[in-house]
């Protein structure tokens, strides 16, 4: 790891996440950068493998349910060093650790270091590390990968979306008397009874053959990238767990929009929250029509 990047991870006044000044960085060879990250989440997958045979420490972060492991921390540690280590101008953003590396950069890295960290908690093998490369919020690249298997999932913008048995497409819709198989995702700002969510949740139950809740969103896209689920709401989702799979599931032929209905492409790196519909084609309009029905959305 170099002296910059080192200072970055560690947040002292010399390092780059200190200066926060501007500096004008080369676009990265996406090809290199996918190399990089699928290597890093493998890394991060094997270790977390390893430390779910031996005790958990579970401590809780916040007053919303959630729970973080060491195996969180150990995965974010390794990644980060990974990513910055390679990519020292670049920013990040970590589930954990928050924002660290070069401020001000257009290239941020978006990490996932344990997607399904609950899951995880209670003897689940439900989980993922996920990776995405930003630019101005835009993803340009993002990997999934599942430690209980040990494949792994990635896609560069405009490049298509490939998986352990070789490029990805999702297959378009075809209705059926039983309904779509569609997942759940909800942040945790979402509080139990919140009266939108309960509706939304509602409206789904009734149209769906069933609707999945993972707790592991990047795990749901990438089911939708390999068309094993038809389609996903998300409700006040937050952002970590979402550009990498977000970019995996469009580049296998997903259609994702806003509530309101405008191409979501685009991902806030300032901690807000997002709205989307996403599914395969001959479905997605159909499904966005259906949650913008609900009492109490606005788009």
């Amino acid at each position: 790891m170099t002296t910059e990047a080192s200072a970055a991870r560690s947040g002292e006044p010399g390092g780059a996440a200190g200066r926060g000044e501007d500096r004008v960085v080369a676009p990265p060879d996406l090809e290199h950068a996918r190399r990089v990250a699928v290597d890093a989440a493998g890394a991060a997958g094997r270790l977390i493998t390893e430390g779910t045979r031996a005790a958990l420490v579970v401590n809780p972060k916040g007053d919303d349910g959630d729970v973080v492991t060491d195996l969180d921390l150990v995965s974010e540690r390794l990644l980060v060093d990974r990513v910055l280590s390679a990519f020292p101008g670049h920013a990040v953003i970590s589930e954990e650790a928050g924002a660290l590396g070069e401020a001000g950069s257009e290239w941020t890295w978006v990490i996932d270091p344990l997607d399904g960290t609950n899951n995880v908690a209670i003897g689940l093998p439900l989980y993922a590390v996920g990776l995405a490369l930003c630019r101005g919020g835009r993803p340009e690249l993002g990997v999934v990968h599942e430690p209980v298997t040990g494949r792994t999932w990635s896609a560069v913008r405009s490049r298509g979306a490939v998986g352990p048995a070789g490029p990805l497409t999702a297959p378009p819709y075809r209705p059926g008397r039983s309904g779509p198989v569609l997942a759940w995702i909800q942040g945790y700002g979402v509080r139990r009874g919140d009266p939108v969510a309960t509706a939304l949740k509602a409206a789904l139950d009734l149209r769906a053959r069933r609707v999945l809740r993972l707790w592991a969103p990047l795990l749901a896209w990438v089911m939708l990238a390999r068309g094993d689920i038809d389609g996903i709401v998300g409700h006040r989702t937050g952002v970590v767990d979402l550009p990498g799979g977000l970019l995996i599931a469009q580049e296998a032929g997903a259609v994702v929009s806003g509530f309101d209905g405008a191409p979501f492409d685009r991902v806030p790196l300032d901690g807000s929250v997002c709205d989307f519909v996403a599914g395969r084609a001959g479905l997605q309009e159909e499904l966005l029509e259906e949650v913008r029905a609900v009492p109490g959305i606005t788009s």
